[in-house]
């Protein structure tokens, strides 16, 4: 699907050395202790690959942040953008222009339902954010659950229904956030022992929140259709269509978060179109246009929109809609069509990626559990595969983290740079990955799981 080979990095050391300089000098950044990282500096990036400025060059299984669906550069859209640029390069959020009105065309198109208005935000964290605005205001309630096991972004809002350990420094920002266990078979909280029972005591537990927290103070559920960061948890069959009904029981917002599974990921336009479930408000952000440009949005339906026809909708960001960030995700929705993207990442899926991991799984002590379809999979290492115990502790920082640090330095001698969180590594690849790339991020995984499979009993 690439249209041509990466180009040969160009070697420059000292260029390199001064953008790292200049990084350490002056640029804070995310999730990390300043003094204890050391980022690599980047010289440029084609098509699934990029290089630093000693000539080394990586398949990248992380599609940068998971949104790089299209790979890097891809020169259509890159294009696009210029030729916004020369034409509009910015204008204000309240006035109608041609790529914000096409890019919420073609995205209302491909949403599921009657999810046909677009409010257009930064990313999708502010997308969480401004969806539980709307299910609050449309709703009169205040709570809103949200699973463990989970990402929503990192402001106020969308952290706090975030369940993983990032939440924690900053656990107290949003009234009436209540947190419950979504189905993971493999790691059941419920000791099931079939996707059945997985589903059956998950949407039972569910239920049985609601009452003790008073179902009619409930806002909204949100759910990541196919948690990403937090291990790729396909939900079982018949899952979300339950929740999809307790929501339409006691009058709750559904919202669905595919920000990281939307927009080609899992071999679908949408994660919820494997499930033939549609919500009622719908985040998205990343593979809108991968990245290019920073947008996000709510999909909305049209009984929530309609609460806010005479009624003034408090919210907005300076740079909703951006023209250049539109202009980006029409050409990318258009490259998505035109080069079939999403029919690859469903076909690598079924093929390669998953049949390849699962024979990696098969001769390595280290990998636990291989799940996720198209371009979206997860290998759950472990200490033993009898126990399930993980290669290393939740949350585990330091030596505690050692095995998976392992790992990770053998993926990159190897040339991948890998997705790592906990005791997982995900393979998220560009969805227009070619069969020839795939294999080759499968052989250099191969190689690292040997230095995983070290640390197991």
């Amino acid at each position: 699907m690439t249209p041509h080979a990466p180009h040969a990095p160009h070697v420059d050391p000292a260029a390199g050395a001064a953008v790292k300089a200049a990084d350490r000098a002056h640029v804070f950044h995310s999730w990390s202790a300043q003094g204890l990282i050391d980022p690599l500096a980047v010289a440029g990036a084609e098509g699934a690959y990029f290089w630093d400025y000693d000539g080394n060059r990586y398949l990248d299984f992380t599609s940068g942040l998971v949104y790089t669906n299209i790979g890097y550069q891809h020169p259509t859209v890159v294009a696009a953008i210029q030729e916004q640029a020369g034409k509009l390069a910015t204008f204000a959020p309240a006035f109608a222009i041609e790529a914000r009105s096409e890019a919420a065309r073609l995205i209302a198109e491909r949403t599921p339902g009657d999810l046909d208005k677009i409010f257009f935000t930064n990313g999708g964290a502010e997308a969480v954010e401004n969806a539980v605005r709307m299910a609050r205001l449309h709703t009169g309630r205040t709570k809103v659950l949200s699973a463990y096991r989970s990402y929503h972004g990192a402001t106020s809002t969308a952290i706090n229904l975030t369940g993983d350990p990032r939440r924690w420094p900053s656990d107290n920002g949003s009234a009436g956030v209540v947190r419950f266990w979504a189905p993971f078979l493999y790691r059941s909280p419920f000791h099931a022992g079939t996707e059945a029972e997985e589903c059956a005591r998950a949407l039972q537990h569910l239920e049985d929140t609601l009452a003790f927290e008073g179902a009619a103070t409930i806002a909204a559920i949100i759910l990541e259709t196919i948690p990403g960061t937090a291990g790729i948890m396909t939900p079982p069959p018949g899952y979300l269509a339950g929740v999809r009904e307790i929501c339409d029981r006691y009058g709750i917002v559904f919202i669905l978060d595919e920000v990281m599974a939307g927009f080609g990921r899992t071999g679908k336009w949408f994660a919820a179109d494997h499930f033939d479930v549609v919500p009622d408000l719908m985040t998205f952000a990343k593979g809108v246009n991968s990245g290019y440009v920073p947008l996000g949005g709510v999909a909305i339906s049209a009984e929530i929109a309609a609460t806010f026809e005479t009624r003034a909708y408090p919210g907005g960001l300076t740079y909703s809609g951006h023209p250049l960030a539109c202009a980006a995700a029409v050409a990318t929705i258009h490259v998505m069509e035109d080069e079939k993207v999403i029919e690859n990442a469903a076909h690598i899926g079924e093929t390669v990626l998953g049949p390849g991991l699962r024979e990696l799984a098969e001769r390595h002590p280290s990998v636990g559990e291989v799940r996720g379809l198209g371009a979206f999979w997860a290998l759950d290492l472990v200490r033993d595969k009898e126990t399930r115990e993980p290669l290393v502790p939740y949350n585990a920082a330091g030596e505690a983290n050692a095995p998976m640090a392992a790992f990770g330095t053998a993926a990159k001698k190897n040339g991948l740079w890998p997705f790592i969180n906990m005791n997982r590594t995900h393979a998220v690849p560009a969805c227009n990955i070619t069969e020839a790339e795939a294999k080759e991020g499968l052989a250099a995984l191969d190689a690292a799981l040997s230095v995983a499979d070290e640390y197991t009993v």
